[in-house]
């Protein structure tokens, strides 16, 4: 039996070393839970979703079947945009693919870089020490990947394609870039994975050039009896898989795409990288080259649409998202990822190829009834579809604001909850997550470095010399010997110019557009 002094020894003793096993018992839980995986930690503890922009090329306001303006069925993008938040006044920057693209990744407007213009094999517009939406992400925690177009430029000066092709994508802010360098209808028709051409033997270099010199290989020009697709104008140079390209290639043959693949391809890639960097948060701009010239569908698709090849490819282009939301959705990360959908610019049927754009539209309208198109100031230009979609944040609605694609660095800027804005774009956070807000209340648009300026209902294009009309496009400019003012409240499809009528108007226009552009 234990006396009472050995009881009081042993109560101390216990007493003293209580401290000692609560430290134990501490470290030993920190232990167990550093051993877990703690990218997946960081992920559950983390706010910030992962953002996907999937950018449709020449994709009209018309075109997406939820838009109610056309005849095309687009299931996919209207799952995104009848449950999620679809905008009926957005808009991209500029009326043509390179500065749509440089607006959307700097937050810049286009017109403000003098480079900033369609490229055909140039070097990267985008300064490797400016700041772009990628860039913004990866410095806060984000992996960062583009696949699909590029078309922003590769480079300095002349590319050597047979080395790493840099500065590029990943200079600017992309951790993983897959992409083809400029349109489907440019060569190099091959494919560039973190700036090394896939599938590249070294013994058969490639060799690239646009001026005359087409290395005394088969062109569209010189032998269209090679082609099994005719050009229409401007697409005569190297012939690869049986289609004629702009500029002139030799050499890459066992790199060189199928384009009849191209959509896949793309598509398995996009899944890869989302199953790869499933467990931390990530940025993917899916940019999708249809209904891009040449309009080269999957057999699996072709007819489906019974309006030709452009119709085919919007409907292979539905598909892909279809796939790509069942591949956030088998990784349950719907519930914490912001999708971004729309299109460089506004759309186009001729646009270089005989592939029956125009004789198998009918009653559809890929414009959606606004006036001009592709390569246009007026609406049809740079008001397209855009979507938003966040599965139980964001609720479904539709938006009347006006929103521009040079919005989304500042709004996705705020909603990590980073201080960086620029000045040409707006933090439209609130109206994009919670659809409460206003959008902005002006707006430049660009094309072919021509520009005209929106203030709320009204816009007004200035005097430009010049076609009225695209000859090969067949489509209308906006070119005018006098000022343009429209209000689109009344007068939505710019049919009645009231820059005459309304003189007060136009000279309060014109000021506000004369202050942004010395800003």
């Amino acid at each position: 039996m234990m006396n009472v002094s050995n009881q009081n020894f042993f109560l101390i003793d216990f007493i003293k070393i209580v401290p000692l096993i609560r430290y134990i018992l501490l470290v030993t839980v920190l232990i167990t839970f550093s051993c877990q995986n703690p990218t997946k930690k960081v992920q559950n503890q983390s706010q910030n979703p992962n953002v996907i922009i999937i950018y449709m090329d020449d994709l009209g306001y018309g075109d997406v079947s939820s838009y109610g303006k056309g005849k095309l069925k687009t299931p996919n993008i209207d799952k995104l945009a009848n449950e999620g938040l679809k905008f009926l006044k957005g808009y991209s920057s500029s009326a043509t693919c390179t500065p749509s693209r440089y607006g959307l990744l700097t937050g810049t407007y286009p017109w403000r870089n003098p480079r900033a213009k369609i490229i055909t094999g140039g070097s990267l517009i985008i300064d490797t020490g400016q700041m772009t939406l990628p860039k913004l992400l990866k410095i806060n925690g984000y992996k960062t990947g583009i696949v699909g177009k590029w078309h922003l430029g590769l480079g300095k000066d002349k590319i050597n394609y047979n080395k790493i092709i840099s500065p590029g994508a990943n200079e600017i802010g992309f951790d993983y870039s897959y992409i083809l360098a400029d349109t489907q209808d440019r060569v190099p028709s091959v494919y560039i994975e973190n700036g090394r051409i896939e599938n590249l033997d070294v013994n058969d270099p490639i060799s690239v050039n646009f001026d005359k010199n087409d290395y005394g290989l088969p062109t569209g020009l010189k032998n269209p009896e090679l082609t099994t697709m005719k050009w229409h104008h401007g697409h005569n140079g190297s012939i690869v898989n049986g289609i004629p390209r702009i500029g002139f290639m030799k050499g890459g043959n066992k790199a060189r795409w199928i384009d009849e693949d191209m959509a896949d391809n793309f598509l398995n890639k996009a899944e890869e990288y989302i199953n790869e960097n499933k467990n931390s948060p990530f940025f993917l701009f899916y940019s999708l080259q249809q209904p891009h010239v040449p309009r080269t569908p999957n057999p699996r698709f072709v007819g489906k649409s019974q309006m030709g090849p452009r119709g085919d490819a919007i409907i292979e282009a539905d598909w892909c998202i279809g796939e790509l939301y069942k591949t956030l959705e088998e990784n349950k990360l719907l519930e914490n990822t912001l999708i971004i959908f729309s299109s460089d610019n506004g759309p186009v049927l001729n646009d270089g190829y005989f592939d029956d754009a125009v004789e198998m539209l009918g009653e559809h309208t890929p414009s959606g009834g606004l006036r001009g198109g592709k390569y246009s100031l007026f609406e049809a230009g740079t008001r397209v579809p855009f979507i938003t979609y966040w599965k139980g944040r964001i609720k479904a609605g539709v938006s009347d604001q006006i929103i521009s694609q040079i919005d989304l660095f500042n709004s996705i800027s705020k909603m990590i909850e980073s201080d960086f804005r620029t000045k040409d774009g707006k933090d439209l956070s609130n109206l994009i997550l919670n659809h409460t807000g206003e959008g902005r209340n002006e707006l430049v648009i660009e094309a072919m470095g021509r520009t005209a300026y929106r203030n709320k209902e009204w816009v007004m294009i200035p005097p430009y010399k010049g076609r009225k009309i695209a000859k090969n496009v067949q489509i209308e400019l906006g070119n005018s010997s006098e000022y343009m003012l429209f209000d689109l409240e009344r007068d939505p499809y710019q049919k009645d110019n009231l820059a005459k009528k309304n003189p007060e108007k136009l000279k309060f226009m014109i000021s506000n557009f004369d202050k942004i552009k010395k800003y």
